[in-house]
């Protein structure tokens, strides 16, 4: 029985498992994107007018992943049945250690206060966002529960709306109001896998659909009717200062940013550690059930790290550190989330999402109503792109995500990506809640 077992399981080791050269093919093909979109003429130039570079920055890795060249994770049968697990820790590195260097180095020359003036459609879009994943997981349930019953039923621990209330936890909050709703409905641990890969298919797809958006912001703008003068009005500002103190970065001023940066992926680990360390022991203290779970995010090192990386930021933008904006700040933050964004291509396999393909269409209904509350709010008060695709990832991606959409349309705005993902932490939780109330009253009916 048990050799039928370890037959039965699949040698999925890529091609190169290495990080160092996987790390090497990604930054060719970065570097391919940046050479191949600045040619001005030809096939290219019509290319990347339609398709914008941060969409193939993602959407390569994944088709890498996809054929066996590199993986984010592997299993490997040897010869005599020895099962041994792999991973690449490419992700990890980029999102603890890359990710708040870019935001630190995006947000010195942030003008805070031309951000607030942005106006409250940045909000209104977060929490329509918000507002379509807890009523579209319900109304998912129920339509595919129509067509296929057994999608949607189960038992006890293996019921599938219990499983279903990581994803709501996911798509509001992030990792760790997922983990509390695994928690909180006792979802069997052994189908957790299956959520965990319709989370990263739906999410991921999605955010290819918005990085595609990206390139034909200006039409969509257009039929939204939306006003982007306060957008583009920031933008200016920060593109004039720029020029103001723009010069060539001398090795000293390359080693300063280095510092700003790392020193401050440094300090907000550090930080981090502690701030997670003493909410763990706070919310272990709180009385256990719902209450608890409410503050489970506070316990987050990832949600620490970034928040700390953000006021620090912030913070700095009022010195003379600013300055270092003209030394290409903002540029080298850019490197660093175009190679995030390559690991998180890289988490993508295209040829499993007809596996669970009945819990994929649940997940693809379910963003689908999201989607479109999102456009007809959008529409209603003439929203920017900008803020539907920001306020989307602010939910579905977090903080992991949600800048980099933000800096997509320009890097001083990664900041308003990073301020709604927080606020989705902190929601995250009651929000999950509620939806997997009414996707259990969808169940049952």
């Amino acid at each position: 029985m048990q050799n039928t077992a370890i037959e039965a399981l699949l040698d999925t080791t890529p091609l190169f498992t290495n990080d160092t050269i996987v790390f090497g093919i990604l930054m060719v093909v970065l570097g391919l994107i940046f050479y191949t979109d600045t040619i001005e003429s030809g096939f290219w130039k019509n290319f990347y007018k339609y398709v914008p570079a941060l969409f193939i920055a993602y959407f390569i890795p994944a088709i890498l992943t996809t054929f066996g060249i590199i993986a984010p994770e592997w299993t490997t049968v040897s010869e005599t049945g020895v099962v041994t697990e792999g991973s690449s820790n490419l992700y990890y590195v980029a999102s603890r250690y890359l990710l708040p260097a870019a935001l630190v180095l995006m947000t010195l020359s942030i003008d805070l206060k031309a951000v607030f003036n942005l106006g409250p459609k940045a909000l209104i879009m977060f929490l329509t966002g918000t507002a379509g994943i807890i009523i579209g997981g319900p109304i998912a349930v129920l339509l595919v529960g129509s067509f296929w019953p057994e999608a949607v039923g189960g038992e006890g621990a293996d019921a599938v709306w219990r499983g279903l209330s990581t994803l709501a936890g996911s798509w509001i909050g992030g990792g760790a109001n997922q983990t509390a709703m695994l928690e909180v409905y006792g979802y069997n641990q052994a189908l957790y896998g299956g959520m965990v890969f319709v989370d990263i298919v739906v999410a991921n797809v999605w955010m290819a659909i918005i990085l595609l958006g990206i390139g034909k912001a200006a039409k969509i703008d257009k039929w939204l009717g939306a006003d982007t003068s306060a957008i583009e009005a920031l933008k200016d500002k920060v593109s004039n200062y720029t020029m103001e103190v723009k010069r060539n970065p001398s090795t000293t001023d390359i080693m300063v940013l280095g510092a700003i940066a790392f020193g401050t992926v440094s300090f907000a680990h550090f930080g981090a550690g502690y701030m997670s360390s003493f909410f763990t022991d706070f919310v272990n203290s709180l009385d256990p059930g719902m209450t608890r779970n409410l503050f489970t995010f506070l316990s987050s090192s990832f949600f620490w790290m970034i928040s700390i990386t953000t006021i620090i930021g912030v913070a700095l933008s009022y010195t003379k550190l600013r300055t270092y904006e003209g030394a290409g700040a903002s540029k080298f933050g850019s490197v660093f989330i175009y190679i995030l964004v390559a690991s998180i291509g890289m988490k993508m396999d295209l040829g499993m999402i007809l596996d669970n393909w009945q819990l994929i269409i649940i997940g693809v209904v379910w963003m689908t109503i999201h989607a479109g509350l999102l456009i007809l709010v959008a529409k209603l008060i003439k929203a920017p792109y900008f803020f539907l695709a920001v306020g989307s990832q602010a939910n579905v991606g977090g903080a992991a995500s949600a800048p980099i959409v933000a800096s997509a349309f320009h890097p001083s705005l990664a900041t308003v990506g990073v301020l709604l993902a927080v606020f989705g932490y902190a929601i995250g939780t009651i929000g999950a809640v509620a939806c997997t109330f009414l996707m259990q009253l969808a169940a049952v009916s």
